[in-house]
């Protein structure tokens, strides 16, 4: 247990061979649960998977009989589907909080904790990590990497609700039980996308996220693969960003309640379309065209508009991790047990709407 509160742990895994028996060896002792997906591997993931979890399950001592779990999915279904299946035994099993440690033992457990904080201390039911709250940060990131989660992330932004979160394809994540209940997690993308739409559906269902900082050192050392196709990978996660997008408008502000800024947004986006393609027609027949142009100014000022209700809408929704205030980094934490910690957060009002942790 981690300060009172059960703690689960996700570990997905393809083709993790040589790396995913590390992650599990090094579970962090306040664990008290952890799912390892083997998400159809083709080589002896499966095998090592077994092997070291029998190995840390003997002599376990806690609340389950067995620590580590081993699920195998006869096919592949992506990154997101091993992701799913954890956080669905997770729920069933009533874990106050699940984390995700990947398969690829990219995601450091000694930081674990900075994801559980802001949950069990109740401003937040969702923490992610961010490895862009400062320029040093994400020096380590390769260039390729950071244009694309750049451009993802603003896309995100405006597909989920959460304006101020950044580093969206960030899977390091602890999520809270109730978020678990009340978020459509069936309903989640299974590709590697998962994060991106899993925050879509957090806003739907009015989780508080937090943003909490991540160094990237440890994530892209020595070892350091990928199974991402950036080619496949930002076209594919873009039309489902946009898809989305209309799913949060239609369920949020339409079904469970009306907001007029789904007007807007459906406005904007239809002046839009149809500006552009006359705009288009007119150019080809060398006709005039201003009426098209003004039609897309309109257009512009309207969906900005809509998206500065948005933010408005949901600035409670999201919380602010400063990088250097951490309740576990500190000497009198009390990870393992059953107190609280003497260096427990408070949360405070940031312009009275985004909240944050402070001294």
């Amino acid at each position: 247990m981690y300060r009172g509160a059960t703690v689960g742990v996700v570990v997905p895994a393809y083709n993790e061979e040589g790396f995913v028996g590390r992650v599990i060896d090094t579970l962090p002792e306040f664990v008290d649960r952890a799912y390892v997906v083997d998400d159809g591997s083709t080589d002896d993931t499966w095998a090592e998977i077994q092997r070291h979890a029998e190995a840390k399950n003997e002599g376990h001592d806690g609340p389950f009989d067995d620590l580590v779990v081993p699920i195998q999915h006869p096919e592949n279904r992506g990154v997101g589907g091993a992701i799913k299946t954890g956080y669905l035994r997770a729920r069933d099993e009533q874990l106050d909080v699940t984390a995700v440690l990947g398969g690829d033992a990219q995601m450091d457990p000694e930081e674990l904790t900075r994801y559980l904080d802001p949950i069990v201390e109740g401003v937040a039911d969702y923490a992610k990590g961010n490895r862009f709250y400062a320029p040093e940060a994400y020096a380590a990131m390769p260039r390729f990497r950071l244009a694309g989660n750049v451009v993802l992330s603003y896309l995100t932004k405006i597909a989920s609700g959460y304006w101020t979160t950044m580093d969206s394809q960030n899977g390091y994540a602890a999520i809270s039980l109730a978020a678990l209940e009340r978020t459509d997690i069936e309903g989640m993308y299974e590709y590697y996308g998962y994060c991106n739409d899993l925050l879509v559906r957090l806003n739907v269902a009015n989780v508080r996220v937090a943003d909490v900082p991540r160094h990237s050192e440890f994530a892209y050392a020595d070892g350091w693969k990928s199974h991402i196709s950036y080619t496949e990978y930002i076209p594919r996660v873009s039309v489902m960003l946009f898809r989305g997008f209309l799913w949060r408008l239609k369920h949020k502000y339409l079904l469970n309640d009306y907001n007029p800024l789904a007007t807007l947004y459906l406005f904007g986006l239809g002046l839009f379309g149809a500006s552009g393609l006359g705009l288009l027609a007119s150019l080809r027949k060398r006709g005039g065209h201003g009426g098209w142009l003004a039609g897309l100014l309109v257009s512009l000022v309207t969906l900005l508009y809509a998206t500065m209700l948005d933010r408005e809408d949901n600035e409670h929704l999201e919380l602010q991790v400063p990088p250097a205030e951490f309740a576990s980094d500190t000497p009198d934490a009390d990870p393992s047990g059953n107190g609280a910690s003497q260096a427990t957060t408070e949360p405070r009002r940031h312009s009275d709407t985004t909240a944050t942790l402070e001294d």
